[in-house]
Formats: structure tokens, C-alpha cells, sequence
């Protein structure tokens, strides 16, 4: 059961609303807790190890938070395999591109797949980064988050890097939410304007949420 419904499009599309979902999830919580940087360094640093002690002492040191990254790490792998493969199969339906593009297709839809390519690269450099330190500039300093988000940016390109992979979010949110309703049956002609409505708000708050991190910094605020 499950085989078929991974081989089918229906199965692929459910299984792409139903990771992003998680991730939109996760994404929410995670710029609720970038934004604490702003109450300070102590503030900032006790949010960090209090997600490695979340759920002690039934779960042991870091337990909860490492269940959490794998649960985002089968949801990116299965949003991003499903999505690949509906792309191949897409193109081998239609070998030849069309004449003329949709007129009624958005930017956001004409550019989910370089989005998607852009937050993968992301997810990959802002992992070496901020986790385990491999391209951080100024000396990453384990136990002191703080620190190295201000020397993140600190940096011209750590803050390009930044805010393009946010704005690349923004359109992926706006219509992904959007995608992922429909697919899930939770659209209609009465609910698509308000879809669309929430779909546009989480995009324009989340990418305004992150980015207002590096702007901090950037600005002095932040320090």
C-alpha cells in the first residue's frame, strides 16, 4: 500500500503537503526563538541549551532535540525526492516545453524548483555554520550561539547569503501553503481567497522574522 502510494502522483503530491507542513511548522518555532537575540546574549544563550534539555529528565541530554532533527530530515528528504521525481515525470509527460508560459503562473510557482535547489544549498551551508562550525567566521565558539550569529553577520556575504535564502523561503512558503491545502482537500472556491491570504501572511511574516536577525546585526542593535 504504502509502495503504491509513493509510485503514484496523488502519493508524491500528499507526501510533499504533508513534509512541508512539518517543516512550515518547525520554521515558525525556529523564528520565534532567532528572534529572542534580541533580549541579549544571556536570554539568547539560555534559549539554545534549554532545546537540549527539553523533555528531561524522562528524555536524556539532547534526546528531544535530536528526535526533532530527524523528523526534519526525513521530512526535507521526502519533500525534496517527491518533488524531484514529480519534476522528471512532469518532463517526460511534456518532452516538449511550451510556446508561450502560463499567463496565469506566478513567479513564486515559476521558480519553486531553483527555490527549493536555493534552501537546500542553504540548509547545507547554515548547518556548517552555525552547528558544527566547519565555515564559520571569527572562531566558532561551542555553548555561545550568540556570539556566532553576530559574527555571522558580521560578514557582507554571510548576510547575502542570508537574506537571499529568505526571500527564496518567502516565495516557496506562498505557494507551497497554498499547494499543500489543495492537495490536502482543505481547499475550495469559498476557502481559496483565505488560503491564499494565510499563504501570503506566513510568507511576508517569516521572511521578515529571519531576515530581521542580520538587519539586526547589521544595524548595531544587535551586538
Amino acid at each position: 500500500m504504502a509502495r503504491a502510494m509513493w509510485d503514484s502522483s496523488v502519493g508524491k503530491k500528499t507526501v510533499m503537503a504533508v513534509s512541508g507542513l512539518i517543516m512550515l511548522l518547525y520554521l515558525i518555532v525556529h523564528m520565534i526563538g532567532n528572534l529572542k537575540i534580541y533580549f541579549g546574549a544571556a536570554e539568547f544563550n539560555h534559549y539554545a541549551h534549554w532545546l537540549r534539555t527539553v523533555g528531561e529528565p524522562f528524555m536524556h541530554y539532547e534526546w528531544t532535540l535530536w528526535l526533532v532533527r530527524i523528523v526534519l530530515v526525513v521530512a526535507v528528504v521526502a519533500h525534496a525526492a517527491a518533488a524531484y521525481q514529480l519534476s522528471r515525470r512532469d518532463i517526460k509527460a511534456r518532452p516538449v516545453k511550451y510556446a508561450h508560459k502560463k499567463a496565469r503562473s506566478s513567479y513564486a510557482t515559476r521558480t519553486m524548483r531553483w527555490g527549493g535547489i536555493i534552501l537546500g544549498l542553504f540548509i547545507v551551508w547554515h548547518i556548517l555554520d552555525l552547528t558544527t562550525g566547519t565555515v564559520h567566521s571569527g572562531g566558532f565558539q561551542e555553548g555561545h550561539p550568540y556570539q556566532n550569529v553576530v559574527d555571522t553577520f558580521s560578514t557582507w556575504y554571510g548576510n547575502v547569503i542570508y537574506i537571499v535564502a529568505m526571500l527564496a523561503l518567502g516565495l516557496h512558503i506562498r505557494h507551497g501553503f497554498w499547494s499543500a491545502a489543495q492537495t490536502l482537500g482543505a481547499g475550495s472556491r469559498t476557502r481559496d481567497r483565505v488560503l491564499k491570504t494565510v499563504a501570503n501572511v506566513l510568507a511576508l511574516l517569516l521572511t521578515a522574522g529571519f531576515i530581521a536577525v542580520p538587519v539586526g546585526v547589521m544595524t548595531g542593535v544587535v551586538s
